[in-house]
Parts: structure tokens; C-alpha cells; sequence
């Protein structure tokens, strides 16, 4: 590797920051819940029907990935509604999607090496 391509790297910083987010994202609950919010913004109560767990599940989950800033909350009388404030977790739920299908529908790539 040259130095051009070395410097080209995320920086400690950068990655720590990536390892973070990743962190946050790594429930099942969570990556639904994005998956949702990137098409709508939701409530809790609607968010915690769709994922099948409870409101303070759901609460729990939703102030989490707010904190870490990948979420954005708006009052709207007595309900909160969510939104995503990362348009980057567009791509990585693309990627996430496309990963997981191919895992399970695999092309006939391999055939070629037997």
C-alpha cells in the first residue's frame, strides 16, 4: 500500500466513531426500527407494534439510537414521533438487505470453481 492510499483511511478517530454507531445499530429490534423509519417517521406505540415488543421496549431502543444521533424526535401533542437524522443509514440498511439476501439466495457463481 502506498502512502497516498494509506492516507486515504479513515482515520483512529473516524472508525471509533463508525464502531460506535455499528454498536448502537446491533439488536435486531433496532435494525428493524430503522428499516421503518427510513420509509415513515413512527411513534413509539406504532414502532413497538410493528417490532412485537412493548412500549418501554420500544422507548428504551428508540432513546438509545437518539442519543448516539442517528435518530431525530418531534412532539406532536401528546406523541413523539421519530425520524431518521442519519441519511447515511439509508446506505448501510441497503447494504444490510442486500448482504442478507444474497446470504440466503446465493447466485450460481461458484458453480464455476467445482
Amino acid at each position: 500500500m502506498n502512502e497516498a492510499q494509506i492516507k486515504s483511511l479513515l482515520t483512529v478517530e473516524q472508525l471509533k466513531s463508525a464502531s460506535d454507531c455499528l454498536r448502537t445499530l446491533s439488536h435486531p429490534v433496532r435494525l428493524r426500527m430503522v428499516q421503518l423509519l427510513i420509509r415513515d417517521q413512527y411513534s413509539v406505540g406504532e414502532l413497538a407494534r410493528h417490532c412485537s415488543v412493548q412500549n418501554h421496549m420500544a422507548s428504551e431502543h428508540l432513546r438509545l439510537m437518539q442519543r448516539s444521533g442517528l435518530l431525530l424526535s418531534q412532539r406532536e401533542g401528546r406523541k413523539i414521533y421519530y425520524s431518521i437524522a442519519m441519511p447515511t443509514l439509508i446506505q448501510l440498511m441497503q447494504c444490510i438487505e442486500i448482504s442478507m439476501d444474497e446470504k440466503e439466495n446465493p447466485t450460481n457463481i461458484d458453480q464455476d470453481k467445482r
